[in-house]
């Protein structure tokens, strides 16, 4: 009977740069058959994209749409972790809060713009809440759904040796869900990137890669639509794939030898 290998690194790789020659040789395809305002060629959005990264405003916009990721991503992974941790020890408290984030995970991130914007008006605060908020589901659902894996005879054997509940989070709860944990902070990262380009469009303050991508597509210029579609996809590929992905290889090594 045969049993599935784990691919090597370079496999993966490799993989990857198949992927992307895919996705480049389609579109080049498009614009080879439509005209070029609707569909720009590769290297034209190349040229663009290589102009703007000199440019001041987009550093101002990569820097914006950064610090936005950073709090909004840091706050949810904060909180979906903690909340997530102490459902391990209150099964009670678990089951209201699952049923609550199936509830609340169902709406749209986008659709909680006009709500933020009321309550509290232009700025950054409504996009940071809003990517925090979209992505607190999976980062509590993931750490929720395995402390319930959690071997009860770990959980006895901590009991019988004296370890409070902070022992019991610290010491048996958080090594235990440490392979969803990454997974669900991976997870949770497409979803507050996601809400990150889509506020920025809707909400249409200050500078950011959504507010540029959606002024290039007001005034309908596809070469700068289409080099910024491209910087979005770009770097959020390079976040997850080389810093989570890095951080998950390190943190659960014991899994890669």
């Amino acid at each position: 009977m045969s049993t599935q290998k784990r691919i090597s690194g370079y496999q993966k790789k490799l993989a990857m740069v198949i992927a992307v020659l895919a996705i480049l040789l389609l579109w080049q395809s498009a614009a080879w058959t439509l005209p070029d305002f609707l569909m720009p060629g590769v290297p034209a959005v190349v040229v663009r994209l290589w102009e703007d990264i000199r440019a001041s405003e987009f550093q101002a916009a990569l820097s914006g749409s950064l610090l936005r990721l950073g709090l909004g991503y840091g706050f949810a992974l904060l909180f979906g972790i903690g909340f997530g941790l102490i459902g391990g020890i209150l099964f009670f408290f678990r089951e209201v809060l699952k049923s609550a984030i199936i509830i609340l995970q169902s709406i749209p991130s986008i659709a909680w713009v006009p709500l933020f914007l009321i309550m509290m008006g232009f700025g950054n605060m409504p996009m940071i809440v809003v990517i925090a908020l979209s992505a607190f589901f999976p980062a509590a659902l993931s750490v929720m759904n395995a402390t319930e894996s959690v071997l009860q005879v770990h959980v006895s054997a901590a009991r019988v040796m004296g370890a409070g509940r902070w022992d019991m989070l610290r010491r048996v709860y958080l090594p235990a869900v440490m392979p969803e944990l990454i997974t669900g902070a991976q997870l949770a990262f497409g979803n507050a990137w996601r809400a990150l380009i889509s506020a920025e469009m809707l909400i249409g303050f200050g500078q950011g890669l959504g507010r540029s991508l959606a002024y290039a597509g007001e005034t309908a210029d596809m070469v700068g639509v289409m080099a910024n579609i491209l910087t979005i996809a770009v770097l959020a590929t390079l976040i997850d794939q080389v810093i989570l992905e890095n951080l998950k290889r390190r943190v659960l090594r014991y899994q890669y030898v």
